[in-house]
Parts: C-alpha cells; structure tokens; sequence
C-alpha cells in the first residue's frame, strides 16, 4: 500500500500539474475576479519553476561532490538509469545511463574489482522484467567478466537497493570496501538510507549532474521545460528525505 500511495503522491508534487490544476479552476470560475486570480497564480507557479537559473542555483547547492580519488572492492550501482527496448527485447539506457557507464568506467581503471547492480522493478503492473537482469546482459557482451559482476534483482526503490544488497556484499564479502553509485541529486538521501543500515563506511560517486556549472542569459528570462521537470525531481528528493528521516 505505501508503495502505491509513493506512486501517487509522486504524480501529485508535479509543479505540471499545478499549473494545469490552476488553468482548470480559472476555466471553471464563474466570477472574472477569481478567475484573474487563478490565472496570475497559474502564470506564477509557471515563471517560478520554469525559470532556469533559480532551479539551477539550488539543485546545484544539494548535489553531491566527487569523493577522493580511491579504490574499492564492490560498486553498488543503484536502479533506474534502463528500460526494456520492446522493439528488440534489449536494455534501453534512460537520462541516467550515466550512472550505470561511469561505473564501467571507474571498473576499467581498475577502481572498482566487482560492479553490484542493484535494481528489480518499480512498475505497479508489469513486475516480470528485471532492470539488473537487462543490465548483466549489456556487461556480459562488451567482456566483463562473471567474476567482476554480481546481481540483486529485488529491490524496487533505494530502502531496497540498500536492505538487498547490503546483506549480499555481508555473506560474499564482509570487509569489502564499498562505493555507491548514483546521480549526484540522489546521493543526499541514498547516504542517508545506506548509513542507517550499516555501521561500514561507504562512499558515494555523483554521476549525471542536473545543476549547470555555468549561466546563459536565458537561463535568466526565458522559460525552460527541462526547469519543471528538476524541480520534479528536487521534489521527490526531499519529500522522500523527509519520510526517512521520520523513520528513523
């Protein structure tokens, strides 16, 4: 139940949907007065959290930065950078491939000794494809080895990713010397989660920036889409930081 209502509060905190909410109130107004209000309001919410420098400034103020350079026994790459390509049956890498390719990369410099990837399915209706499973095939065909892969293909969001593969790493390798991979936008409530569960030390590698290094003038005066779907994201972020921390 608590899985469902994540999906739907999700759906709620979109700032697309207040928007649309507000157009749909000042349509349905009967008074001119009330109406006008609406439709300020609409225009508003829609210049706030499409404004690209305002979203940039703050989301580049809670990303995570780059640990120091080291190395580690078990990469934890953390789910939903890939989907299932229909047309072919094949993974289809998302906006946070990143995550997953700068795990192969820090593998290859020889950072990492083995990649845990570390992700089942969120989706309500269809449970059967398994992103981890997707993903073992892509690293099997470009020569990782079996040896420097290991699989958890349960877990359907971060509370999961770390419970799961916590418990594995503790039965292959207690010692091990853990790295977290995720989007830099993430890290904040995935240290969060996997500290809780452990008393190891684990750090976390930022992949896929959302915040800009640097500012454009139209960041300043021109309204972006991209701007309401980080601040989706920055939404999410936080309500789930919240409800963790409420946890205990």
């Amino acid at each position: 139940m608590i899985f469902i209502l994540s999906k739907i509060l999700i759906f709620v905190i979109k700032p697309i949907v207040w928007i649309f909410v507000l157009l749909i109130f000042a349509i349905a107004s009967k008074q001119a007065k009330q109406r006008k209000r609406y439709l300020i309001c609409a225009l508003i919410v829609f210049f706030l959290f499409s404004n690209g420098f305002i979203v940039g400034k703050i989301i580049n103020s809670y990303e995570a930065s780059y640990p120091k350079a080291a190395k580690y026994d078990i990469g934890i790459i953390l789910g939903g950078f890939s989907g299932l390509n229909k047309r072919n049956n094949e993974i289809a890498f998302n906006w946070a491939g990143d995550r997953f390719f700068q795990a192969i990369a820090l593998y290859k410099k020889g950072q990492i000794k083995q990649l845990l990837l570390s992700s089942g399915n969120s989706n309500l209706i269809d449970r059967q494809v398994k992103e981890a499973d997707l993903a073992i095939k892509y690293l099997k065909l470009i020569g990782i080895p079996d040896s420097a892969i290991l699989i958890e293909n349960q877990s359907r969001n971060t509370i999961e990713n770390a419970r799961y593969s916590l418990a594995l790493i503790a039965k292959r390798n207690p010692k091990a010397k853990v790295l977290v991979i995720t989007s830099a936008w993430h890290i904040p409530r995935a240290k969060l989660i996997f500290d809780k569960q452990t008393k190891q030390k684990i750090e976390y590698y930022p992949t896929n920036f959302s915040g800009n290094t640097e500012f454009k003038l139209g960041d300043f005066i021109i309204p972006n889409a991209s701007a309401l779907g980080t601040w989706e994201l920055l939404f999410k972020e936080w309500m789930g930081l919240i409800v963790d921390r409420v946890r205990g």
